[in-house]
């Protein structure tokens, strides 16, 4: 995964699945990055991985669905195992297999170009930059997800939607936004207070090019300043010492070693935090302007599949309110439906700006490579 390979302690290992869920997408929104490989993992009912079997006799039928490694073999823990576990009680005549190949979503998109076979019925964890890869590469003749219009979404906040056509149903959430340590600065409240002196070298962002969560920051300029401003003020930002690195990891071990008071990072990052018994005022939340970028993964149907009822009812169960707060405790996420919050004791520590930004499909399909690419001219030119 592009955007940062998991990593070994604990609390950073949970926190890896918001990082890079949907990592592998950002390299190339215009088509597949790199060969998928054909690694499949299932996880049967003991939570031991095989090579592609399994020796579970849960059920009489079977589910196949797609995830990252991070969803399913996190180090200490991860939502896989729980969804499997929670999935198979609720449906007692199921078994759950998780399908993790090395390319994560881009295995599917090039098996699905090639006519070969998908080896799963749906995906969990698609994001928008992987949605708008898949169109790109297969067109509309060939598509790799199939309306998820059968089942009851009214309760999925509408600033999470990304897919007019509800090929992928939010699951998950969280919004980019700015980590910041108070004992060193104040609160940068807009996007013009990054521009000023007392910030001077004081950001540090994972590149646009290789990770979701940089061009998730560069889709909130764009949006904010707008396609005829925002590289003007990528200019001063660069120009009063933002540090651009390659991945999320890089980024925020930077931060935490101290070398930049500021950081792009999660909504989320204090419940990290707290979790890990850090100082809180080392990882304050600021929404410049009082937005924040959302960060989404949900679940797509794959078009090829011959379980589609139960993908329903699996999409299903995964909008639950106590299947939503389980899995935004164990992905450091916040519920995607409105009728579920985190546990008590997690709530004052998940931030909510007071305006979400997100662009839809559509127009990062026409518009997303052309603003990164700029981008990249306009940083590299400096």
């Amino acid at each position: 995964m592009s955007d940062d390979a998991p990593r070994r302690s604990p609390s950073r290992t949970r926190r890896a699945y918001l990082a890079g869920t949907g990592a592998a997408a950002v390299a190339a929104l215009a088509g597949c990055s790199g060969g998928g490989g054909d690694t499949t993992t299932a996880t049967d009912t003991t939570g031991t991985t095989t090579g592609g079997t399994t020796s579970t006799a849960q059920g009489s039928r079977t589910l196949r669905v797609g995830a990252g490694e991070s969803y399913v073999n996190a180090v200490s823990t991860s939502a896989g195992d729980w969804v499997k576990q929670e999935f198979e009680k609720r449906h007692d005549d199921v078994t759950l297999e998780w399908v993790v190949r090395d390319g994560e979503i881009n295995d599917f998109i090039q098996r699905r170009d090639q006519g070969a076979p998908l080896g799963a019925d749906a995906y969990v964890g698609v994001t928008p930059t992987d949605l708008v890869r898949a169109e790109r590469v297969l067109g509309d003749d060939t598509a790799l997800f199939t309306p998820l219009d059968s089942i009851d979404t009214s309760t999925v906040v509408d600033d999470y939607w990304f897919d007019a056509q509800k090929r992928v149903v939010p699951t998950g959430a969280s919004h980019v936004c700015i980590v910041y340590d108070a004992t060193q600065i104040e609160e940068p409240k807009t996007f013009d207070d990054l521009l000023a002196d007392q910030y001077e070298g004081g950001l540090l962002l994972a590149n646009p090019q290789t990770t979701v969560t940089g061009l998730d920051f560069l889709l909130w300029t764009v949006h904010t300043k707008g396609e005829d401003h925002y590289l003007d003020y990528w200019k001063q930002l660069m120009d009063n010492g933002a540090h651009v690195l390659k991945s999320w990891n890089a980024s925020y071990s930077a931060y935490g070693s101290g070398e930049a008071p500021m950081v792009v990072s999660y909504s989320t990052d204090q419940i990290y935090a707290a979790n890990s018994d850090s100082d809180l005022d080392k990882h304050r939340i600021a929404f410049p302007n009082d937005q924040g970028y959302a960060y989404i993964g949900g679940v797509g149907k794959f078009a090829t599949t011959e379980q589609g009822g139960l993908v329903d009812e699996f999409a299903s169960f995964l909008l639950q309110p106590d299947v939503q707060q389980r899995t935004a405790v164990l992905n450091v996420g916040v519920p995607s439906v409105e009728n579920a919050s985190l546990p008590e004791e997690y709530q004052q520590y998940a931030k909510r700006p007071a305006e979400t930004v997100q662009y839809d499909v559509a127009t990062l399909r026409e518009h997303a490579d052309d603003w990164r690419s700029a981008w990249a001219r306009q940083v590299a030119s400096n």
